[in-house]
């Protein structure tokens, strides 16, 4: 996939609706496990218990990946606990552990993990949130060794930080740099939401960020106060998970735990506040680059009654109606000419605080009044007319096989999986239930049930205080405030009649030919793979694993990709990830197709690499044909309706907005050309680009270009070869014989990087004036044949990630999270490189780049330590062998194999390669590619920032 399709995808996620925050309770200290007082049977499988000193701890065995584990340390205590002078403290404070303890040095805890193979911030890592605190650690072992240091670094930072005056002085610039960070549009809008949901509470100004001012001026007796009030034992819960002995864990938990006690008074539980009586209510955010939206919401006081099955009944039957209410939404915003982007309605509780439902809506410029009305209106359709048993029968047919799914595959849930949900359970204070018990509620809530059950049920949702309109927008609306509730009160006095019936459809793509026989097929027993050969020139590639019950995933791959695309001048072929699947299929809309195929497992990806074009998706063993006759439908008969096209073109201004108010978007959108030396296929579209293309035009190049070349299968995952064999012969092998591929253009296959820069080239974005972001990339080599010196060039990068991180983020506190990563081509010739990059003030842009030569020239000047090497190896290694027990890593690495038949040595090198690099040899890489004038530099400052 090309730069700028990248980034397309990228920004176009970001565009999510403003909704309620997640749900989160907050847990007394020393409560008991819910499961005590709940009639929800807890899931077996969990040790549970409680140590003398109040601690808990939750305790579960498994085995994938085998040999790893998770682990979680919980603190009942954010942002919300902090007192007026301390805000931003609880997050300060999570940093602090990390920052020298009673034992273990500044710097030290890191490194200690890294040697053991743990990487910052994919395996080690925290985070504060409004209600609790929680530190995480994932183990790539679970031999005493790396159990024991984690449970001991563990206990040091919850009960022996240091927090040195000076250690708090040097991280007061890595919270400022963070802040800079995040001070994005899309959380200024956050806060307006707050604003507006919840004046008075406590939850409106405690985001865990903080208060600037604070954290560049809170003593040290600051920091103490909240870490010894609650950061204690009784406010403390540890989850383990992996592949060990239950009762080993058990017993060195208690021994690194059991002796730990409080050495102050338990801190105060806040006082969260009520939810005021309120009337309807108006606001609008001006935020230029944000998205526009609109939002309707309704606050009543919080549910906090215990998690019971009653509870939960009462839950599913609401989230029933909810159900009912996006998908209507959904296909509105999937019709032509949609009132909006897309819309989606909840209910859930805020930490405490307040009962939240809410509806909103993104859309276009110029698009309120139609979007404000259509939410309002569906909104009130449901209120009024409720919902039909077909609706209720297709979305407890949906639940009911995503449940059944979680049960056939619950012996091979994986271990950060698991841990994670625990996490959940405890911050919501939920029972931890099995996924049979998860049915077997969900089964007793819909037994019997009735249109008027669920009707009753959903309309509480848009009941309470309000309703309170937040708009969202990056341009003055017109009218202002009275305006908006102008546009709210017209539509409430329009009257709203029941929804059309939909007809039953039929599936009509069960037949593509007489299945066809294979005539060739070998086993790769270095990799357990099997490659079979069909007449019509299809492969497959088929390796059955045991690593996840109930998962198959599927690759299809033909035609050139981007390398049949011309190099001068964008395409319309950028769009079609947003446009392609979409679209439906030929005789059914995509919405068509979620009805008559409700109740199974499917699905359909699309995207444009640079060597082919891919179909891709995921399915359970029983429902493997139907995936493969999916993917064929999509390959012969794609729908490519002009609805998603139309709507990606009016959306696109706003993407291009939105990147330009950040640096990492503005340097994504701006150097995507730069950085491929002008070659339009990596180039980010203009919004006059896209304002001038067709469908008819992307149609016609994307059916041309895909009707062509052979089909390459690759399927991984709970299959057997002949199950494969029979789903891939039903269907893409049972096609006619496709044309042959054709030639690329002349310098098609051709990327170059652009000469180095002895000055940063200037950017601009259109955010705050204190943002700026600094880069510096160097050329190295591909990955096409030979992935060893792409692996090498990987391994110098890590090293100079270690290196980044001590120097400019420790030592001079310039940016909050600096990086360096390293990319190798597997399409084009000599492309790849490494790269470093940090967001600074303007004022530092100079500071970085000099610190980033720094850096890579002692890299090349002198070797680097056997320490430095185990810590920057370690850590990758593990990440691979991680990767090499789950299907994703398996679909990637096969890609090839039907083709090239010496790319399993590739496979198999991977470890070996790594393992085998020593310091000589890095200090060589740096040597050949980390030279001086080949670096390409650029500063990407704010428009409101002094030119350069």
């Amino acid at each position: 996939m090309s730069n700028a399709r990248r980034l397309l995808l990228v920004a176009a996620s970001g565009l999510a609706l403003l909704s309620a925050l997640p749900a989160a309770a907050q847990t007394a200290p020393s409560a008991p496990w819910p499961q005590v007082a709940s009639d929800i049977p807890v899931d077996a499988n969990v040790r549970f218990g409680t140590l003398p000193n109040g601690m808990r701890y939750a305790i579960l065995r498994n085995a994938t990946p085998p040999g790893q584990a998770s682990l979680r340390l919980r603190i009942a205590a954010g942002s919300l606990m902090e007192n007026d002078n301390q805000q931003g403290l609880a997050h300060f404070m999570e940093h602090m552990a990390f920052n020298g303890t009673t034992n273990i040095p500044e710097n030290e805890l890191l490194r200690i993990l890294e040697r053991l193979g743990l990487a910052f911030g994919a395996d080690t890592n925290a985070a504060t949130g409004f209600d609790q605190t929680f530190y995480q650690l994932e183990l790539p072992r679970t031999n005493d060794e790396t159990v024991d240091t984690a449970l001991r670094i563990m206990r040091e930072q919850v009960s022996e930080a240091l927090m040195n005056p000076e250690d708090i002085e040097a991280e007061r610039n890595v919270i400022v740099g963070e802040e800079r960070t995040r001070n994005t549009p899309g959380l200024r809008s956050a806060k307006a939401q707050f604003a507006l949901l919840a004046p008075g509470q406590r939850m409106s100004n405690r985001l865990p960020i903080g208060d600037m001012d604070i954290i560049r001026t809170a003593p040290r007796e600051r920091f103490v106060e909240f870490y010894e009030a609650y950061y204690r034992p009784s406010r403390a819960t540890l989850l383990a998970v992996g592949d060990f002995d239950v009762d080993q864990m058990e017993a060195k938990i208690r021994g690194a735990f059991e002796n730990w006690e409080p050495k102050a008074a338990d801190g105060p539980e806040p006082d969260l506040g009520q939810v005021a009586p309120r009337g309807p209510e108006t606001r609008i955010l001006v935020e230029p680059g944000i998205q526009s939206s609109v939002q309707i919401n309704w606050t009543r006081a919080p549910d906090l009654d215990p998690d019971t099955v009653a509870e939960r009944q009462s839950r599913i039957r609401r989230n029933l109606g909810l159900a009912v209410l996006n998908r209507r939404l959904g296909e509105l915003a999937r019709a032509d000419n949609p009132p909006f982007i897309g819309a989606g309605a909840s209910s859930s509780t805020l930490f405490d605080s307040l009962d939240l439902g809410s509806v909103s809506a993104s859309f276009n410029p110029g698009g309120l009044p139609r979007a404000l009305q259509t939410i309002e209106q569906e909104t009130r359709r449901l209120q009024e007319f409720g919902v039909t048993e077909a609706e209720i029968q297709r979305e407890i047919t949906d639940l009911r096989t995503a449940l059944q799914n979680a049960v056939a595959s619950a012996a091979t849930r994986t271990t950060p999986a698991l841990v994670n949900g625990l996490l959940g359970a405890t911050n919501d204070d939920r029972v931890f239930s099995s996924p049979q018990t998860n049915l077997d509620i969900f089964n007793s809530a819909v037994e019997g049930v009735t249109p008027d059950a669920v009707n009753t049920a959903v309309k509480t949702a848009f009941e309470g205080q309000g309703p309170l309109v937040l708009v969202v927008t990056p341009e003055p609306v017109e009218g202002g405030e009275e305006g908006v509730t102008a546009l709210l009160q017209a539509s409430q006095a329009m009257a709203v009649t029941a929804p059309a019936v939909q007809a039953a459809m039929e599936w009509p793509y069960a037949e593509f030919g007489a299945s066809a026989q294979p005539t060739d097929r070998r086993e790769i027993a270095e990799i357990g793979a099997t490659v079979v050969t069909f007449a019509n020139g299809t492969t497959l590639t088929v390796k059955p694993t045991t690593f996840r019950d109930e998962q198959i995933l599927i690759s299809v791959r033909t035609g050139l990709g981007e390398r049949g695309l011309p190099t001068d001048r964008p395409d319309p072929q950028s769009l079609a990830g947003f446009v392609y699947t979409a679209g439906g299929l030929g005789r059914l809309t995509a919405d068509e197709m979620n009805r008559v195929l409700s109740g199974r497992i499917y699905g359909a990806n699309f995207a444009v690499e640079g060597d082919a074009y891919r179909l891709s998706g995921g399915t359970r063993p029983q429902d493997l044909t139907l995936e493969m006759q999916v993917l064929t439908a999509y390959l012969t008969d794609p729908g490519l309706r002009p609805a998603p096209f139309e709507q990606i073109k009016a959306l696109f201004p706003q993407i291009i907005a939105q990147q330009m108010a950040t640096p990492a978007g503005a340097f994504g959108i701006q150097s995507s050309g730069l950085l491929a030396s002008g070659d339009a296929r990596q180039t980010f579209p203009t919004a006059q680009n896209i304002a001038g293309w067709t469908m008819d035009q992307l149609k016609s190049g994307l059916t041309a270009d895909m009707a062509k070349g052979p089909v390459s299968v690759v399927m991984v995952g709970d299959v057997t070869v002949d199950d494969a064999v029979a789903a891939v012969g039903s269907t893409l092998a049972a096609l006619p014989a496709r044309p042959a591929l054709p030639t690329p253009a002349a310098g098609a296959d051709v990327l170059r990087f652009p000469d180095g820069t002895a000055e940063p080239i200037v950017l601009r974005h259109t955010g705050p004036a204190e943002q700026a972001l600094g880069y510096v990339a160097w050329p190295t080599t591909d990955q096409i044949h030979d992935r060893t010196d792409a692996r090498l060039a990987s391994l110098l990068s890590a090293v100079m990630e270690l290196r980044v991180l001590d120097e400019i983020r420790e030592r001079q506190a310039l940016a909050y999270s600096p990086s360096s990563n390293a990319s190798s081509s597997d399409v084009y010739a000599g492309y790849g490189s490494i790269t470093v990059t940090a967001q600074t003030t303007p004022e530092n842009q100079l500071k970085f780049f000099e610190a980033v030569d720094a850096i890579a020239a002692s890299l090349r000047d002198e070797p680097i330590t056997e320490d430095e090497l185990t810590r920057a190896r370690a850590p990758q290694i593990e990440a691979i062998r991680r990767s090499q027990a789950g299907n994703e890593y398996w679909t990637a690495q096969l890609s090839d194999v039907a083709a090239d038949s010496e790319s399993v040595a590739q496979i198999t090198s991977q470890l070996s390669d790594i393992e085998g690099f020593t310091v000589a040899d890095i200090q060589a890489a740096a040597r050949r590619w980390l030279v001086d004038d080949k670096a390409w530099r650029a500063s990407v400052v704010s428009t409101n920032a002094p030119a350069q």
